[in-house]
């Protein structure tokens, strides 16, 4: 196939810089989901008559899990090797390298004390409502992959085939970060609806069970087209972001299994509140 007809990929991966400053539309991207996130949150709170208080703590707590979590993520699933011997360099998160898979590990762990300490809920009905927008943050963070001309598939001959330039390839590889942010931007419709049309809010883990099972089923075939992130995973049958995405899944339909099972799940105080 002519060269010419695939598209050839040389995007800059910054918006603007002034001096020192550089403003990257990665950054941008990432700040732009974690805007709607909160917003959206909000919207849920006033919806359901929660205390709108909790939301700044929330938020502080989410923001810092995710980029903790996943730097730390990169640096034990993918680059322990070298950041064992230079630690210094994990600080470095302005250089690149995070890992989705510690990302909600982080973002696990910080909602378990965020629940236990500030809303005295139960950490799945936190999850219930915040992997709502979060779906739509991964679908951003993706296109801001694309902009970075990273994380890209094998190559291909399909038109669609993305030359990345600005990496010197000369042949068409597929544009994985697209594959992956337009099904989690399906996934995010998917939340919308379950939340806001159905009654699946009301079934303990039933929203947060189905978002694990699409977003890591879709990570875990997409990575068949991908090149390999390092290099130990040469030659291995499922690579580390397959092996990482497993897990997830199981635990996606052991938590839907058990939602429909429990059956709708009120809390106390709204019982109270109906009552009055």
């Amino acid at each position: 196939m002519d060269v010419l007809s695939f598209i050839h990929w040389n995007a800059s991966p910054e918006i603007f810089s002034l001096g020192s400053l550089h403003v990257r539309w990665y950054g941008m991207f990432f700040a732009i989901g974690f805007l709607f996130g909160y917003n959206h949150v909000e919207k849920m709170f006033k919806h359901e008559q929660e205390n709108l208080k909790w939301l700044e703590s929330l938020f502080i707590y989410l923001i810092v899990a995710t980029v903790v979590g996943a730097r730390l993520g990169h640096v034990l699933f993918y680059g322990w090797n070298y950041y064992s011997q230079h630690p210094i360099e994990i600080l470095f998160v302005w250089q690149g390298g995070l890992a989705s898979h510690g990302g909600v590990l982080g973002i696990l762990i910080a909602l378990t004390i965020w629940s236990k300490r500030i809303s005295k809920r139960s950490l799945l009905w936190v999850l219930d409502r915040v992997v709502v927008p979060t779906a739509l943050v991964a679908a951003l963070i993706r296109l801001g992959n694309l902009m970075n001309s990273e994380i890209y598939g094998v190559q291909t001959t399909l038109p669609w085939g993305f030359i990345f330039e600005r990496n010197h390839e000369t042949v068409a590889k597929h544009p994985t970060q697209l594959y992956e942010s337009l099904s989690y931007l399906f996934t995010f419709g998917v939340m919308l609806y379950m939340y806001w049309k159905t009654k699946a809010k009301d079934y303990q883990g039933l929203i947060f069970g189905v978002f694990f099972i699409m977003v890591f089923s879709a990570r875990f075939f997409i990575e068949f087209i991908k090149e390999d992130q390092e290099a130990f995973e040469a030659g291995m049958s499922l690579n580390m972001g397959q092996i990482l995405s497993i897990p997830f899944v199981l635990t996606g339909i052991v938590l839907v299994v058990l939602a429909l099972k429990k059956g709708p799940f009120f809390y106390q105080n709204k019982m109270e509140q109906v009552q009055k």
